[in-house]
């Protein structure tokens, strides 16, 4: 099974150096190749991954700078960019900024990289151009090395292994029959079926409070000076201290569902949509002036969102069910804080406050996220037991678009057997 290991890098200055160079080169070439793309969209025209290699050959030729840099980086660079390109369109895929993107760049070839471990704490990896280059040993590899990628966070380098750990999944999960479903807040991150809450406060008081000082203290230095470049630099260490939290959350809170139960069932949550802005109103009496649309307070709400990492725990909870046989499943959330889970009864006044959820119809009292998860575990069952979409017999799996075919469009049988199922929503009794 292919896993990824994460380790942190002790780049010499000139590694250092030259690991910003690649990442630079990585950089240009993904904002020239989506140019050039869109440029030939303009046209009604259209250029793939393999031309633009070739091109790419006859541009180390006349730049220094793109020879010094190892040609595999640059290539998977395109590779990266003609699968975005083919999953979002051209016109989605976003540039690369030097001050938003962090450099990062991928070796492919793991067969040439070659990892020796030196003591208990420290092993080196030797990388194309790059050398041999000291990690901190935190977990053995344990597998075979596909490729490797090496990143930067902040101060630090990173360098993530995609091993081949030889791990087989199981046949059926320790627990089999059990199920949770998931309910996720804001109040509390997750909510079980069950009745227990996972919950964790991931930036406290007086660290959201030195979080606003550094950012003010940003704002009044000038664009381009080492004073702003230590400053946002202060902003990051705070900003990755949180998201370090909010990852080792999200990882733990996954291994419990998976190791504890068979069937775990998310909402089909629309984060983008739930977190987007208010639209403004204009006032129809004064021209150039808006009325009230509650902005401010739906800013709140969409920062406590995205605080809550709910994507992240849905992720990590697919990955870490691959080693348990844990099914994930997502469901239809329409109407699952709103129905009672004795009665089935729908009404929106049963949802009386944030906590509490009292049904009109019948009577029943219980936590309201509680409720709602156990209406998200009826509707994943019910999801669960119905036989998945059949593939025909002698279906063609679909091609890579880097293979010689590019180009060819996906045949009724592909698209067959890419049909994934429609979510599901709450049965109706």
């Amino acid at each position: 099974m292919l896993t990824g290991r994460r380790y942190c890098l002790d780049l010499t200055p000139g590694q250092a150096e030259f690991a910003e160079r690649i990442g630079g080169a990585c950089r240009s070439v993904w904002n020239a190749a989506l140019e050039q793309r869109r440029s030939y969209r303009r046209r009604q025209a259209w250029i793939g991954y393999h031309e633009q290699a070739r091109q790419l050959v006859e541009a180390k030729g006349e730049f220094e700078w793109l020879a010094q840099v190892p040609g595999h980086c640059l290539q998977q660079t395109l590779i990266d960019l003609d699968q975005a390109c083919a999953k979002h369109g051209t016109w989605k895929v976003r540039w690369k900024s030097k001050v938003k993107n962090p450099p990062s760049f991928r070796f492919p070839e793991g067969g040439k990289i070659t990892v020796e471990r030196l003591n208990r704490r420290w092993a080196r990896a030797k990388l194309p151009k790059l050398g041999w280059v000291r990690l901190r040993l935190t977990r053995p590899l344990g597998g075979k090395i596909k490729n490797a990628t090496v990143s930067r966070d902040g101060r630090h380098w990173y360098i993530s292994f995609l091993v081949e750990d030889g791990v087989t999944p199981p046949e059926r999960h320790a627990n089999p029959g059990s199920g949770v479903g998931i309910d996720r807040g804001v109040v509390k991150v997750v909510t079980r079926s069950d009745g227990i809450f996972h919950h964790r406060v991931f930036a406290r008081d007086r660290e959201v409070e030195h979080a606003k000082k550094l950012q003010r203290d940003v704002a009044r230095t000038r664009k381009g000076s080492a004073r702003r470049r230590k400053a946002a630099g202060r902003v990051a260490a705070m900003a990755g201290k949180v998201r370090r939290r909010r990852q080792d959350f999200a990882a733990k809170t996954a291994c419990t569902l998976a190791t504890g139960f068979e069937l775990v069932v998310f909402e089909a949550l629309a984060t983008k949509n739930m977190t987007a802005g208010v639209e403004p109103r204009p006032d129809p009496e004064q021209p150039g002036a808006f009325l009230p649309n509650g902005a401010t307070s739906k800013s709140g709400l969409n920062r406590s969102i995205l605080d809550k990492g709910w994507h992240r725990i849905e992720l990590a909870t697919r990955s870490r069910a691959r080693y348990t046989g844990t099914h994930v499943i997502t469901v239809n959330p329409a109407y699952t804080s709103q129905r009672c889970n004795v009665c089935t009864a729908v009404d929106r006044k049963s949802r009386e406050s944030q906590a509490v959820f009292r049904c009109t119809s019948c009577g029943h009292t219980e936590h309201a996220d509680v409720n709602a998860a156990k209406n998200i575990l009826t509707a994943g069952r019910a999801e669960h037991a119905q036989p998945g979409p059949g593939v025909r017999a002698g279906a063609r799996k679909p091609r890579n678009r880097v293979g010689r075919k590019a180009n060819r469009q996906a045949t009724a049988a592909q698209a067959t057997a890419q049909t994934e199922p429609e979510l599901a929503g709450i049965p109706r009794y």
